[in-house]
């Protein structure tokens, strides 16, 4: 009984540290979507990723205190994840509860992945930069032994998840993780519309990294690849591209805004 009871607890403080850590996760998310309307409008030479948005807070004044907070919340985040990953919605079954699970892990990697960025950061380490790391990564995949197919299957694989964030938001079947309820009222409808920008938007943008993948296959050229920075600045470079990117920007930071709410209302 005590054991049962001491174990409850500690399940709830995790929730509680990954409830932290959702909220940080949404400020990353809002750095990015200001970095993003920056180079929308020409006024960022800094990497519109992730990664840049960590580096961007490093440099404001009290940069360092305020990247320690934010790797700990996304470490606490990323545990959160993870943990829901292996044993988390319990109230879905079948093939809806794996996707979930499957969701869950995949956050709790990127987050574990900007936790290990920040740290670097802190050290003065640096990291290396969220393109060049994509370039580096499909480099070494071409060099393999049917390289080229291997990297035309990455490019389905991020085409894929674009596709699968873009339906989830226009479907809103991330609202079957949350309690609406735990919101104030009036509020409810608009985290649904927040958290529906945010996916279509977040979709979008991995949409464009798969075809920026797919073209290096298609080329044999790593360096046709690149990440969210790439992608975002491919954007920016289309046919009324600014106007484009900007609505994107606008579509993360609804995501940042989404995750706040999230936070308060997401299914233990």
């Amino acid at each position: 009984m005590v054991s049962t009871r001491s174990a409850e607890q500690g399940r709830q403080w995790v929730v509680l540290l990954g409830r932290i850590g959702a909220v940080c996760f949404g400020i990353v998310h809002l750095l990015v979507a200001w970095l993003a309307i920056q180079i929308a409008f020409g006024d960022s030479a800094g990497e519109a990723d992730q990664k840049g948005a960590l580096a961007a807070l490093a440099e404001q004044p009290l940069g360092g205190v305020l990247l320690a907070a934010l790797a700990a919340g996304l470490a606490f985040f990323a545990i959160w994840q993870l943990l829901t990953a292996v044993g988390g919605y319990r109230w879905l079954s079948g093939r809806r509860q794996v996707t979930k699970r499957i969701s869950a892990a995949a956050h709790g990697f990127a987050a574990a992945v900007l936790t290990v960025v920040a740290v670097q950061l802190l050290s003065g380490s640096g990291a290396t930069q969220g393109d060049q790391s994509q370039q580096e990564i499909t480099g070494w995949l071409m060099s393999l032994p049917y390289g080229q197919f291997l990297v035309g299957v990455l490019a389905l694989i991020v085409l894929g998840v674009g596709v699968a964030a873009a339906v989830k938001g226009i479907r809103r079947t991330f609202t079957d993780e949350l309690e609406l309820g735990r919101l104030p009222e009036g509020t409810q409808r608009l985290t649904v519309r927040l958290g529906q920008a945010g996916f279509v938007a977040k979709g979008v943008a991995y949409g464009v990294v798969g075809v920026l993948i797919g073209l290096a296959a298609i080329n044999h050229d790593p360096k046709q690849a690149g990440g969210l920075d790439a992608a975002l600045r491919t954007l920016a470079d289309a046919e009324y591209g600014p106007y484009l990117l900007t609505v994107v920007g606008l579509g993360v930071a609804a995501f940042g805004i989404y995750c706040f709410a999230e936070a308060r209302c997401h299914r233990a």
